[in-house]
């Protein structure tokens, strides 16, 4: 109990830090753009900056939060080296992208979605390059430290609910864009209080919450199952990359929630779509372990 105490203070001062520094960077933006240098930053709106903020103060972080929690190498996280990272990686990709693409392709031959008549492709390297990074950074957080340092409490599915509810919460909660206009010392705890505001619509909570808390339960179990984060991030990967390249060729013509959110990651049919992708998962993998027994 006393790892979860210490990754509860952990959170709370990456808010706390993350809401000091972004009115910081959103001033040093402004210095830049009105001394001719980096024009394109007058294109980001402070919560921007704010996302950015919280991502900066949870780095600076990090490392007195691993001295804390006495995290010597892999095996204090139940970590163990993958000889078939690059099968799992493959593999987890596949499961996730496929089922959404084709999901996707449905509903683009739906009245709910089009197809946009001006692609931008360049946007694409985009997609690829979050594809890459983000479910690297965001595993070895979640799945690996988080996820990790729970388990030392040897409480299983305790551990998976808090780390995916954790997940969740990250990403669902967002403010609105443009809450604050006019930046003050205040305006990160702004955007912290606009960003609950979410919670008090159960369509909302529906469509965005549940389905990205039951993600994080499949990106923990393929954790779990594999002792390895390769797995999940080839889940992840798969799941932004489908994600991202229907949102560049699609466009939105009928509001449908709680059944689809703002993109594919989001409501009760990608919650179903999940839901194949985990069932996929468990039988490739049970397919593979009595191969090697």
């Amino acid at each position: 109990m006393k790892d979860a105490a210490r990754l509860l203070v952990y959170l709370l001062a990456t808010v706390l830090v993350g809401a000091l520094l972004a009115p910081c960077l959103f001033w040093a933006a402004q210095s830049l753009v009105a001394h001719g240098l980096l024009p394109f930053l007058a294109g980001y709106d402070f919560e921007t900056f704010f996302h950015r903020a919280l991502l900066i103060a949870a780095v600076i972080l990090l490392w007195p939060l691993i001295r804390s929690l006495s995290i010597r190498d892999r095996n204090d996280l139940q970590l163990a080296t993958n000889p078939r990272w690059r099968r799992d990686l493959l593999a987890g990709f596949v499961f996730s992208a496929i089922p959404l693409l084709c999901c996707g392709a449905i509903l683009l031959a739906s009245p709910i979605f089009s197809l946009r008549g001006a692609i931008n492709w360049p946007a694409f390297s985009k997609v690829i390059a979050a594809s890459l990074t983000v479910p690297i950074i965001e595993e070895i957080f979640f799945r690996g430290l988080v996820l990790g340092a729970l388990l030392k409490t040897r409480q299983r599915y305790m551990s998976i609910f808090v780390t995916s509810a954790l997940y969740s919460i990250v990403h669902f909660l967002k403010a609105p864009e443009r809450t604050s206009e006019h930046v003050t010392w205040t305006s990160g705890f702004n955007s912290i209080a606009h960003a609950f505001v979410q919670f008090t619509d159960p369509v909302l909570v529906a469509a965005g919450f549940t389905t990205l808390f039951l993600m994080g339960w499949i990106l923990a179990d393929a954790r779990l199952q594999t002792r390895s984060l390769w797995l999940p991030i080839g889940l992840h990967a798969g799941w932004i990359f489908s994600s991202g390249v229907f949102n560049k060729i699609a466009r939105r013509e009928l509001i449908t929630l709680p059944w689809l959110g703002k993109n594919l990651l989001v409501g009760i049919v990608p919650l179903a779509v999940a839901c194949l992708t985990w069932l996929v998962m468990r039988g490739w993998l049970k397919y593979v372990d009595a191969r090697h027994t």
